[in-house]
């Protein structure tokens, strides 16, 4: 029983340590949780243009990550932006939440009470950014990161015998990008798999909180959305960011 209350203390003491400060990206959906369409009102492009604004290296879910957070999805946080709002205020709310839907932060309720949609819902979303702006947020890697940088750093080597290795085995840092092909969803109890025309199953996703975005399961990846019917697989094999692109029917 002692063991067990120590291990939770543990736990509890590492999450709480974390800081905003720790996260080193903001991945903003197409579309929040509480609007109808892709960025209504232009909001999802209002919020990823204020975090950019606050010091956040920002990106949308549909874009290509770079390849330290294709790798771990856990270095960022993810933007929600709830709307509240009543008959005659428009109530806007910033959420950031980790890679386990945890929320890191929340942010003031933005107010306005203008009529017309658009602005009304821009001045919410501006006032709730005070907040934000209050945090001076500045990436700082967490002890975790750095150590996991200190390890994978060598001590300095011969340069006679470094020439030697590369021209023996010339390191490569291309990404491979697959033609795409046409792949047919079959739902399953947690998301769905994938399959091609034989048919076989070529990959099985996870469902996460976005429509736009899939764990891919078995592998250290994502299945992301980059337009209407067309859907991206990353992940890494072999040290090597793959990259494949599909063409998927629901």
């Amino acid at each position: 029983m002692k063991k067990i209350i120590f291990f939770l203390f543990i736990t509890a003491t590492l999450t709480a340590q974390k800081s905003i400060h720790n996260y080193k990206y903001v991945i903003v959906p197409r579309q929040f949780k509480s609007f109808k369409g892709e960025d209504k009102y232009q909001i999802n492009s209002l919020v990823k243009f204020l975090l950019k604004k606050n010091n956040f290296n920002t990106y949308f879910g549909d874009e290509t990550f770079p390849a330290d957070l294709a790798k771990n999805r856990c270095l960022a946080l993810t933007a929600d932006l709830a709307d509240d709002s009543g008959m005659f205020t428009t109530r806007t709310t910033l959420k950031l939440t980790d890679c386990y839907n945890r929320v890191i932060f929340t942010s003031k309720v933005g107010k306005s009470k203008i009529k017309d949609y658009k602005r009304a819902f821009h001045e919410a979303t501006r006032k709730s950014f005070e907040s934000v702006k209050a945090l001076n947020y500045k990436y700082i890697p967490s002890e975790n990161e750095e150590m996991n940088v200190s390890s994978s750093e060598q001590a300095p080597q011969n340069t006679k015998f470094i020439k030697k290795r590369a021209a023996e085995k010339p390191m490569t840092t291309k990404t491979k990008v697959a033609s795409a092909e046409t792949l047919y969803a079959q739902p399953t109890k947690l998301g769905f798999q994938l399959v091609d025309n034989k048919p076989e199953v070529v990959h099985k996703i996870l469902k996460t909180q976005y429509p736009d975005l899939f764990i891919l399961e078995g592998v250290n990846g994502m299945f992301i959305k980059k337009q209407p019917g067309i859907w991206e697989a990353q992940y890494y094999e072999n040290g090597m960011l793959l990259i494949k692109t599909y063409s998927v029917k629901f």
